[in-house]
């Protein structure tokens, strides 16, 4: 028997497209980007997240040279916001990414494998979707409404 599983997303061909509280986001990851710390890749990203109360957090990525000991963008700004912030539930999160030298050529940048993991912890922990957007400095934007959109064959807690 075939299954076939669907992605559901949004596309906005410029970050002008969204709504005043993504547009909010959207700069402040792209804010966040400029002082990560990523002499080693040249890849710059930075995460931005709205909690169920209004507050907004922001991080970027961290490189090590004793290679894979830094953290993305995303893990980053997750692991704070759940240390300083438990109980609060995350209702959006935006990353935006792109090299150092030409930010503008990358398509919208998705999270890696690992972070999307991380996201996914998140969700299920808080049993409620977490709206997802990811762009590049070209600002095309891609919105998925779960990360099982992303990660649609997860583990979690419920195989242990």
């Amino acid at each position: 028997m075939k299954k076939e599983t669907q992605i559901s997303y949004e596309y906005f061909k410029n970050s002008s497209e969204l709504n005043d509280i993504e547009k909010e986001l959207f700069q402040k990851a792209k804010d966040a980007r400029e002082n990560a710390y990523a002499p080693y890749s040249n890849f710059l990203v930075g995460c931005s997240v709205l909690l169920e109360n209004g507050e907004m957090y922001s991080g970027n990525n961290q490189e090590n040279a004793a290679f894979p000991s830094g953290l993305c963008a995303e893990r980053t700004t997750l692991f704070w916001v759940a240390a300083n912030f438990p109980a609060v539930k995350i209702k959006k999160i935006f990353i935006v990414g792109g090299h150092r030298e030409f930010p503008e050529k990358n398509p919208p940048i998705p999270p890696c494998g690992a972070c999307r993991q991380s996201l996914i912890e998140f969700e299920t922990k808080q049993n409620e979707n977490i709206d997802l957007y990811f762009s590049s400095m070209n600002e095309e934007v891609v919105k998925v409404h779960s990360i099982k959109d992303l990660l649609p064959f997860y583990f979690d807690g419920t195989f242990l």
